[in-house]
């Protein structure tokens, strides 16, 4: 893993999903076979294969204290092309001091991640008045999440942690994107665990070989999958 510490001239930036985005990390150790951040190599300049590099923002939580007093209000994502609670997030706190300067302000916060490392920052997260953490997972399958992202948190200490986030009073959501193969599972393994679900109708295609590799299709009928969620009440949107 090449890790770099980075100085960065902006960390509250425009969105086409939120109304802002930060990303408090460049690239991502999770390095998932069909992540679509990769395309950041094209202006990052980065020769290591995805997953093999991280640039830390070091300056990000000194230039949001100044940012955000200059910016209209509006909906934070955190974040968009990188996993907030990568492992290098444990020691470089990176993302927990951003949420610190962030809980003096009444904005709308999204956080989405695969790590339950996101539990370390309960503490600050139950000082917002509006505030949903989300994860992202794909499958219902651990064998499924192995051979698409190796390196990321297993599938139940996902499903754990969004069921502590709730019991504590924080409105949570999963991300199903992309939708792999066995998603149709994580119906009964949500259920009870999440305010909403969000299912990205996106091609992946970064994943492509790994499909024909192992002999996997698509998960084709997304409207299906999407009913049965609702027929649980559980809020449903597709996406893209």
């Amino acid at each position: 893993m090449h890790i770099s510490i980075k100085t960065v001239k902006s960390i509250l930036t425009r969105s086409k999903v939120y109304d802002y985005v930060i990303n408090p990390y460049v690239g991502c150790e999770h390095g998932c076979t069909y992540c679509y951040a990769r395309f950041i190599k094209k202006f990052t300049g980065h020769k290591e294969p995805w997953g093999e590099f991280v640039d830390v923002k070091i300056n990000a939580p000194e230039l949001l204290e100044k940012e955000i007093m200059k910016r209209k209000k509006g909906d934070i994502w955190i974040s968009g092309i990188c996993d907030p609670y990568q492992p290098l997030e444990k020691d470089y706190k990176i993302t927990r001091k951003c949420l610190e300067i962030l809980s003096k302000y009444d904005w709308h916060i999204f956080i989405q991640t695969k790590s339950p490392l996101v539990l370390r920052d309960l503490d600050l997260i139950k000082r917002f008045q509006q505030i949903d953490v989300g994860f992202s997972i794909g499958t219902a399958s651990e064998e499924v999440k192995m051979i698409f992202e190796p390196r990321a948190p297993s599938i139940s200490l996902r499903i754990e942690a969004l069921g502590i986030l709730r019991a504590e009073g924080i409105k949570t959501y999963a991300m199903i994107a992309p939708t792999l193969p066995e998603a149709e599972g994580l119906v009964e393994l949500l259920t009870n665990k999440v305010d909403y679900i969000i299912i990205d109708r996106m091609n992946y295609h970064y994943a492509d070989w790994v499909y024909k590799k192992f002999g996997f299709r698509k998960v084709q009928d997304l409207e299906l999958l999407s009913e049965r969620f609702r027929d649980l009440g559980i809020q449903c949107e597709i996406v893209s």
